[in-house]
């Protein structure tokens, strides 16, 4: 090994690191080099400083490119949601959700209960952590999902849109039950549903108990095989009927009330 300079070296890792994509490494180098000089580190241990800021980097933009892909309509995480304004839902429940087991089992979760009880800020939050996990995610409400499929069906791009649906780890389908779907919408949601049976994760919010799911889908039969596939093997939490927004509003005034 012929002994290059300071200045040479560092040309020589910026455009090796440049060819082989490692950002991180070309920015970083000189800095952790002037860290481990001075802490008298040995080289391999430099080496491996420097390969886990590239890993670190590299983690965090798979998960904040992950996160946009999602499409939150806003961000909500697990460990804000009030355990004590929805009592059904219990610290223990979410932390095991938090964990994503049941993404790798392709288990649904389906969150039932009033409007404001807080099941968006749960699928958010479900679908966030799966993000921070590396896992490919979308939030879609039922009646925005409805009109896509019918678009590509119009456009002979149903096949490819489905196909991008079942490749999600994680589906998050909000707001079902709000509008009433036509028979052609309901038989292309059931395609997505089908895809995604006992392979991927759906995690559904609905406000309809499902012996009201009759309201949404015109076909019995299609109900039937709907509720079928999204409560086997899943976890159904209740949210209940009292408003989860009203209660934390609530709850928030009076904590900052002066003493």
């Amino acid at each position: 090994m012929n002994p290059l300079s300071d200045t040479a070296a560092q040309a020589a890792i910026g455009a090796a690191a440049r060819d082989l994509k490692l950002p991180t490494v070309r920015a970083e180098s000189a800095r952790l080099a002037e860290i481990a000089a001075r802490d008298r580190v040995t080289h391999l241990a430099y080496l491996a400083e420097v390969l886990a800021a590239e890993l670190d980097d590299r983690s965090g933009r798979r998960r904040a490119r992950r996160i946009a892909e999602a499409r939150f309509p806003r961000i909500k995480r697990l460990a804000d949601f009030s355990t004590d304004a929805v009592p059904a839902v219990s610290p223990a429940v979410l932390a095991r959700l938090a964990t994503g087991t049941y993404m790798d089992n392709g288990e649904p979760v389906v969150l039932l209960g009033d409007s404001g009880t807080g099941k968006t800020h749960l699928l958010i939050g479900l679908g966030l952590a799966a993000c921070e996990q590396g896992r490919r995610v979308r939030y879609v409400t039922t009646a925005q999902l409805v009109n896509e499929l019918v678009e590509a069906a119009d456009d002979r791009a149903l096949s490819r849109v489905v196909g991008r649906y079942g490749r999600l780890d994680l589906l998050l389908l909000d707001e079902l039950g709000y509008v009433q779907i036509d028979p052609r919408g309901a038989e292309l949601l059931f395609q997505i549903i089908t895809e995604r049976e006992e392979r991927a994760s759906i995690a559904i919010g609905t406000n309809l108990p499902f012996s009201e799911w009759g309201t949404v889908f015109p076909d019995p039969r299609l109900v039937a095989a709907i509720v079928d596939r999204v409560t086997f093997n899943a976890h159904i939490l209740e949210t209940g009927t009292q408003s989860y927004r009203l209660r934390t509003t609530r709850t928030t005034t009076r904590t900052k009330k002066p003493a």
